[in-house]
């Protein structure tokens, strides 16, 4: 019995584990039942959403705009986000900060800082000596990071989604262009912590359009394999990616279509925006050429007249993409001076020439890393809104040699629609259909380290290695492990890019640090004292490239190894529960789960770096392992450290050495005696061989980063609560704003008002000039004082106004609810007691409705009369301007009464079934003669066995109660006039059985 209450226990430990686990997800559903999606582009984003009954939409701003500019105008006491800031640009240039995201993760040096001043002089930009990063300065009190008015715009843009969702969201999927490196990656990470958002990915823009692309034609897409080019130039760069769309056969979901990103060519600033700074100078030019002689300012020194020129530039290269010439013409450009010109297509294009010849070079880059030919591409897709140039087009076409340019997706759209299918498929809260996605690593990264080696006898000298750990164009997210065999002592070694010699050097240089952080191991020594009869298996350092493309160090550990004889000794309790829990979640001791929920990627041994020449035994120092966790059930020595899993590469060599793993052997099949006599203790030590048993202890780890530093968790605690409290500030401002308003818009209202027939009928002149008076009176404080009131004392304001008016508004509001409400009445009443008159005309005999039914709805039906005549009569007795007598919420609650009756009776007419009726001896039925009496007409009841036709029938309870049909409400059957019907019957009298009684 003690037996079976052992092996029973683990059982429901684990069953109300997993009852926890579902009670976690579903309140984590609770939470996130919408997510949406952020295109952030340098001149626009596109948001979209996707919640219960509104799959994938994109949201519409507050001007019902599908896309808003990625524009933010911070001032000392307010800020503006989108179309409201983009308008201020003109107004305050300087305060007004556009295509920040260019600053994301580069240092001051870099080459794409200086470009930005030059592109925007009105800006100051300060520099952060601890990050040796930039900030902008608004004024000596405002500076903002790149990240934190990053932050301030996805703040806004949930604001929106919210607002469209009509519900809270916290989760996002935000698109990055794909050339962004680990430092930019990071900073867009830092940026969404701060607004509060959950990032679920940071997927590539380029890949976020290739699955829009894919989702939409799942259909088309089979085992042949399809490459698409995807050129896609925006407004501040140009991405070129190659895809190769086929089924494949999935481990949980069979054949489903992947998309696979075989190849990626980029141009970091040749876009939309370089065309039209090149068409605002050669604006500012000819104005300046137009004033020539008038000793005028040159134009290009008004910071707002530039801003007034690059929007009329980006206009006029809209316009140019469609017609041969246009004029160029804004009012009051500088000093009240009007500007007007005429620019051609030829003139744009010469202007942007030497840009256009950059057109080729992404699709170039693209073809090269894929190891491709143009010939084996199907189609080229037009993507971004730079494309719709034409010049772009015809270049384009020509170098991919192609009869056409694919232009059948929504070039503005595709990522957010993308982006938000895959927020879908990341969150709890949906199910969608699978779609594998491949991104690709663009930037190689490896491993650096030095040791000591011994070349000659004696001779010791030090060595530099190097190992590829993510290759250029694989895929990701995957988990690599690498193992250092020759170390038993601290050391450090180095994570850096690898081979970026596809880079030129000016992107080299716009690129950053190519040093990414220094990792320092402490405790590599200590973990060897404490297991020196153990066999070291190396230190195992585990990486992991996640979905968004950002590189982690999860843990170090150093891994010892010996062989041990197994105990004969029962499983433990603990030990049963984990294997309980296994089988209750469809995985034994070889399940493929892995950390996080991701699938990882096969791993194979890594070999050496290109270039680079290995001595023999020199891989064996560096090795990629997949984890795969096994099950070690003997009493670890003290002191017990944490025990973790074998990997597949140990496996296999347990299995070379004619081992088996230890998911097989005979002491992990199950209880003793569970299938037959259990095998004694000799026989058992015979049966089961040595197995290995793992030892794992964590090495300390210290991380330098060296590309860009992260801010610390102060610092981002710090700049997430300015952040908020700046977002408190405009939602109060917003507030106060709307009850100034409020109060305001009544005042006016009112005013209006008291000179209106309705209302001067209901109103005395004395009221009128009282009520004038105090509004006069407000209006003037709200002139006067007004700007310096809060928001409480706005809402009092108009609370004492509201309360003034109140009798007036009301007495007015009764005086046109009246007609309505009494024909209403009068119509019910009418049909109320033609229903009754109906009722009382049926024969007895098929009647079924009782007596007091009938009573009871004609006493309703006299008293609803009779109160509204007299409440008429005295309502017209009364003068106007007194409060009335007759409202209408008494004439709906005599109308609800009323109707209940008129309902209960309806109901249980509809539910009432035909009497059956005697039949004659030829087999007809009897009709009964009209002037029979009640008791003829009583069908005749045959009396049981035993007892006699002169037994008198079941009398009428005194107080009847009636069952009431299933669809109507549980009501009383008319209150006290029913109660009265029965009390007026003489004592001792019975009362009449009706049919419907028997």
């Amino acid at each position: 019995m003690a037996a079976t209450v052992r092996r029973q226990r683990p059982r429901r430990l684990a069953c109300w584990a997993l009852m926890a686990v579902l009670l976690a997800d579903l309140l984590a559903l609770s939470d996130t039942l919408a997510v949406m999606s952020v295109d952030l582009g340098s001149e626009s984003m596109k948001v979209a959403i996707v919640k219960p009954g509104v799959p994938m939409e994109i949201v519409l701003n507050k001007e019902s705009r599908r896309k808003t500019p990625v524009t933010v105008t911070l001032k000392e006491n307010e800020r503006f986000f989108g179309d409201s800031a983009a308008s201020m640009a003109i107004k305050n240039p300087k305060a007004t900060l556009r295509y920040f995201q260019h600053l994301l993760g580069k240092q001051e040096n870099n080459p794409h800082v200086a470009l930005y001043r030059a592109r925007f002089p009105e800006h100051e930009l300060g520099f952060d000596p601890q990050r040796q990063t930039v900030y902008f300065q608004i004024s000596p009190q405002l500076q903002f990071s790149p990240e934190e008015v990053l932050s301030m715009l996805l703040n806004y843009s949930r604001s929106l989604a919210e607002d469209f969702a009509e519900q809270p969201i916290k989760d996002a999927v935000i698109t990055v262009p794909a050339f962004f490196n680990q430092a930019e990656r990071r900073a867009v990470l830092q940026a969404a912590h701060m607004a509060g958002l959950k990032v679920l990915q940071l997927i590539n823009d380029n890949t976020a359009t290739a699955l829009s692309y894919g989702v939409f034609r799942r259909k088309d897409i089979n085992s042949t394999a399809q490459n698409v080019m995807f050129y896609d130039m925006g407004a501040g760069s140009t991405v070129c990616t190659i895809v190769t769309y086929q089924t494949v056969k999935t481990k949980d979901a069979g054949m489903q279509p992947q998309l696979q990103v075989r190849g990626v060519g980029f141009d970091r600033t040749l876009g939309g925006l370089e065309m039209e700074l090149r068409l605002r100078e050669h604006l500012a030019g000819i104005f300046n050429e137009q004033r020539k002689g008038q000793r005028a300012k040159d134009v290009r020194e008004n910071p707002r007249a530039m801003a007034k020129l690059l929007r009329e530039a980006n206009r006029l290269k809209t316009v140019l993409s469609a017609n041969a010439d246009h004029m160029a013409q804004i009012e009051g450009l500088m000093d009240d001076v009007d500007f007007k010109a005429k620019v051609t297509r030829a003139e744009f294009e010469e202007l942007c020439a030497d840009l256009f010849e950059r057109v080729p070079g992404p699709v170039q880059q693209a073809l090269q890393s894929a190891e491709m030919k143009l010939d084996e591409i199907e189609q080229v897709i037009l993507v971004g809104g730079a494309t719709r140039v034409p010049k772009v087009q015809e270049v384009l076409l020509k170098a991919v040699g192609k009869e056409e340019l694919g232009k059948n997706i929504n070039a503005d759209e595709a990522a957010a629609m993308g982006a938000v299918y895959q927020a879908a498929a990341l969150s709890k809260a949906f199910k969608v259909k699978p779609f594998v996605v491949r991104d690709a690593v663009i930037y190689p990264i490896l491993v650096e380290f030095t040791r000591e080696v011994e070349e000659e006898p004696g001779v010791r000298s030090l060595k530099h290695n190097k190992r590829v750990l993510f290759c250029r164009m694989g895929p990701y997210p995957q988990r690599k492990v690498i193992t250092f065999n020759r170390y038993n002592h601290d050391f450090n070694f180095h994570i850096n890019y690898g081979d970026l010699g596809f880079l030129g050097p000016e992107d080299l240089r716009v690129f950053g640090s190519q040093n990414l952080t220094t990792v320092k191991l402490k405790g590599v020594g200590e973990s060897f004292k404490k297991y020196p009869d153990y066999e070291s298996k190396g230190i195992k350092a585990h990486f992991n490239l996640d979905e968004s493309g950002v590189l982690s160090l999860d843990r170090v550990e150093s891994v010892f190894e010996t062989l041990v004889e197994d105990s004969p000794e029962e499983e433990s309790t603990l030990t049963k529960l984990g294997n309980t829990i296994s089988s209750l979640f469809g995985g034994g001791t070889t399940q493929d789960t892995k950390e996080n929920g991701t699938d990882t990627v096969q791993e194979e041994e890594e070999g050496p770096a290109e270039g680079s020449k290995a001595e023999p035994g020199e891989q064996a120092v560096l090795r990629e392992e997949a984890e795969a966790p096994t099950e070690d059930t003997s009493p670890p020595p003290p002191p017990e450290p944490k025990e973790d899993a074998a990997t597949e590469g140990e496996k296999a060599a347990e299995k070379d050495n004619g081992e088996k793993p230890e998911a097989q052997k005979p002491s992990e099949k199950g209880e003793a005696g569970a299938e037959g006599v259990p095998p004694t203790l000799e026989e058992e030590k015979k049966q089961k061989p040595a197995r290995k048993q793992r030892m794992v202890e964590e090495i300390g780890v210290e991380l330098v980063v060296l590309d860009l530093p992260d801010l610390r968790q102060d610092e981002l605690a710090r700049s997430a609560q300015k952040l908020q409290d700046l977002t408190l500030r405009d939602l109060e401002k917003q507030e106060r704003e709307k009850a100034a308003n409020s109060l305001e818009a009544f005042i006016f209202e009112t005013q209006d008002k008291l000179y209106q027939p309705e209302y001067q009928e209901v109103s005395t002149e004395e009221q009128r000039e009282d009520i004038s008076g105090r509004l006069r009176a407000t209006s003037t404080w709200l002139e006067d004082e007004g700007f310096g009131a809060t928001t409480v004392m706005l809402k009092e304001k108009l609370a004492e106004l509201r309360k003034l008016c109140q009798g007036l508004f009301f007495r007015v509001e009764e005086r046109k609810k009246w007609p309505e409400r009494l024909s209403a009445l009068d119509n019910l009443l009418n049909h109320s007691s033609m229903f009754l008159m109906g009722a009382r005309l049926i024969p007895e005999m098929d009647q079924i409705f009782t007596e007091v039914e009938m009573t009871t709805l004609e006493k309703v039906i006299n008293e609803t009369w009779a109160w509204k005549n007299a409440t008429v009569a005295e309502q017209a007795k009364l003068p106007a301007t007194e409060k009335p007598v007759l409202l209408s919420k008494d004439i709906e609650a005599k109308m609800m009464a009323l109707d209940r009756e008129v309902q209960y009776l309806l109901n249980k007419a509809k539910f009432a079934k035909p009497r059956p009726r005697p039949k004659d001896k030829n087999g007809t039925r009897a009709e009964p003669p009209l002037n029979a009496s009640a008791s003829d007409q009583g069908d005749k009841v045959i009396p049981p066995a035993g007892q006699t036709e002169d037994a008198k029938p079941i009398s009428e309870p005194e107080q009847e109660t009636r069952s009431e049909p299933a669809d109507s409400e549980p009501l009383e059957l008319g209150g006290p006039a029913a109660e009265s019907e029965q009390k007026e019957q003489p004592t001792g009298q019975k009362p009449t059985l009706k049919n419907d009684e028997l």
